[in-house]
Order: structure tokens, then C-alpha cells, then sequence
């Protein structure tokens, strides 16, 4: 029993960020209609401002758009929020910034919600010792990785997001 046990834990921990293979044959008849929807998909989002801070962070958004969730995750195949926060700065704006959430917090400065600019990091509390943090874009919209949706844009002003909110910090000057 207790083998049993173990390996479906060890069945689980190792299939958590992973993607299944299907056979080559399988794949065949769906190719070439995958191809055509990945050259052809468009960001789920618009942006409204020419800020060339926001239009630096949503081309960092583009590339990133619908990846995965992955506790720890730091690639295309899954990602978590203070991965995305660190690559997209990096990217947009060569900053790197410390890996974690906990870490992020401490850099730059705080500013009040009110005053939150394109570029700031926003963070929250979503749970009695966990954290997550995103990239305010505009207009209330933010950059973060959802477990459920992935990478995506969100707003400050959804209840749930509005609630958990904790603080906007800058670590650009402009």
C-alpha cells in the first residue's frame, strides 16, 4: 500500500508542469489546423495608451500571452508570477529584479494605489503567507500569470483583486 502511495505522489509531482505527448500518428490530421490558429492568434488585449512604457511592457506581454501557470516555473512551458514580473522587466527594460515576490517587494519605492503609473509592480495577499505580484499596464490593467488563465491581463478593480491588493512599488524613475 504505502508503495502504492508513493508512486502516484511521485506520479503526480513529476507530471505537474509537464505537457502529454500524443503519438506522431495522432498528430498528423490536427498539424497543419494548429499551425494556422498559432499564426493567426492575436493577444487578448488591446492597449488603449501610446505610453512607450506600456507599449514596452505589452510587447513583453505578446510573447507571453497564454503561457501556463507552473509554481516555479520560469520558461514558455509554464510560469509563475515573479518569473514573469523579473523576464518581462528585463526584456521591456533591462532591470533585473530579485526572483521573488518576497524579494521584489523590497525594491524601488512604494507608491499610494491612486498614484500606481505603467511599470509599477503591483502586489497582493491571496493568502495568510502568500504573495503574488504583476506589472500595472494601464488603466487599472496589470500583467500576471493566473493559475487558471496563465499569463494574462487582469484589473485592479475585480473584487478579488481589489481585496488581496497590498502595495504598488516603482523601480523606474520617469
Amino acid at each position: 500500500m504505502k508503495l502504492l502511495v508513493l508512486v502516484s505522489l511521485s506520479l503526480v509531482f513529476f507530471s505537474a508542469c509537464s505537457t502529454r505527448t500524443l503519438p506522431h500518428s495522432k498528430l498528423e490530421p490536427i498539424l497543419e489546423p494548429l499551425e494556422k490558429l498559432e499564426r493567426n492568434k492575436q493577444p487578448s488585449y488591446e492597449l488603449k495608451s501610446d505610453s512607450p512604457i506600456a507599449l514596452a511592457l505589452y510587447d513583453e506581454y505578446k510573447k507571453w500571452d497564454d503561457t501556463p501557470y507552473c509554481y516555479g516555473g520560469t520558461s514558455k512551458d509554464g510560469v509563475d508570477c515573479s518569473s514573469l514580473v523579473q523576464t518581462i522587466y528585463l526584456g521591456a527594460f533591462g532591470v533585473r529584479l530579485p526572483r521573488t515576490t518576497q524579494e521584489q517587494a523590497k525594491v524601488g519605492y512604494e507608491v499610494a494605489r491612486n498614484e500606481t503609473k505603467e511599470g509599477d509592480i503591483v502586489f497582493f495577499k491571496t493568502g495568510y503567507e502568500t504573495r503574488h505580484s504583476g506589472i500595472y499596464l494601464e488603466y487599472g490593467n496589470f500583467i500576471n500569470t493566473s493559475t487558471s488563465r496563465g499569463v494574462t491581463i487582469s484589473n485592479l478593480n475585480n473584487p478579488y483583486w481589489k481585496n488581496a491588493y497590498w502595495q504598488s512599488r516603482r523601480i523606474l524613475d520617469y
